[in-house]
């Protein structure tokens, strides 16, 4: 019988009752027991009533936690400790699971006997939203390969094995709980430990895109605090500060010159002013870090 934990973890978010009751609609997989485990980051224990009716209402196996406060690597930490199944799943509280997923996504792992499998998160645009961002669809997650290999990740849609020798004994930086990256640090560490990290393109899961998320300055926040990991990764592996914000630098400039020739496409201008902002934003960190 195989055994999986999923963990949640959220902060005052009313859509993590509709990400369980997909849960609930998964299809089962034989010898499979499932069971989800709810970390709640909130000063105070405010989705514990949420989550105790979900239980009830949809028959699922859920362990609350209340793991305070307002840094999410506590929350993570907190799902690690009280996982007790085979694999540990991670999803984001404001996500609707596939009703395959889990059947994918434990198939990958099996077969592959890797350290964690990633799945997509797919976004979901309102029917209103802006052309240019259905035609970036820069909401989106998927994997990164460098050279064939998949070297970080994300816990918007992962599974891992917690009994992998990469996995055993890790945990989330708390120093990064609050900024953001914990999760690419988190998997870059699986795989500099000789974790294969894999990919399970049919495990799907779906992210709603709301208004205040759907903006170009929501966006262009998000890149500058990937920018900001990738530096701080490439600072703790031992780059030279100085080498790293020249070439990130460098990148920066070619980014923005090329907004120039797609200024007939507005999705093709805002592309690599994405790029960019990330480029800079890793510039200004290694500067800094000097």
């Amino acid at each position: 019988m195989t055994t999986v934990d999923i963990g949640i973890c959220t902060y005052q978010r009313t859509m993590l009752a509709a990400t369980l009751a997909s849960i609930a609609e998964l299809l089962p997989v034989p010898d499979c027991t499932l069971r989800i485990i709810v970390a709640d980051n909130d000063e105070t224990p405010s989705a514990q009533v949420m989550v105790a009716e979900a239980a009830e209402n949809f028959g699922l196996n859920i362990t609350y936690l209340h793991a305070p406060a307002r840094n999410i690597s506590i929350a993570r930490n907190a799902c690690l400790d009280a996982a007790t199944a085979d694999y540990l799943a991670f999803i984001d509280d404001d996500e609707l699971v596939g009703g395959e997923w889990l059947k994918e996504i434990l198939h990958t792992m099996r077969e592959t006997e890797a350290a964690a499998v990633l799945g997509p998160v797919i976004a979901v645009y309102a029917e209103d939203a802006p052309k240019w961002l259905l035609q970036g669809n820069y909401h989106a997650t998927y994997p990164v390969h460098v050279k064939g290999r998949i070297t970080t990740g994300y816990c918007g849609n992962v599974l891992i094995d917690r009994r992998h020798p990469a996995i055993a004994g890790l945990r989330f930086d708390e120093a990064l709980g609050v900024s953001g990256g914990e999760d690419t640090d988190f998997f870059a560490r699986v795989s500099k430990a000789k974790g294969r990290i894999i990919y399970s393109r049919d495990a799907l899961v779906y992210e709603p895109v709301t208004p205040e998320r759907a903006t170009l300055k929501w966006l262009m926040r998000r890149r500058a605090r990937y920018g900001q990991t990738h530096a701080q990764q490439q600072i703790a592996a031992g780059k030279s500060p100085v080498l790293g914000a020249l070439i990130a630098l460098i990148k920066t400039c070619i980014c923005f010159a090329l907004i120039v020739p797609s200024s007939w496409n507005r999705a093709g201008r805002i592309k690599w002013l994405l790029r960019g902002q990330l480029h800079l934003a890793a510039a200004r960190t290694f500067w800094n870090a000097r």
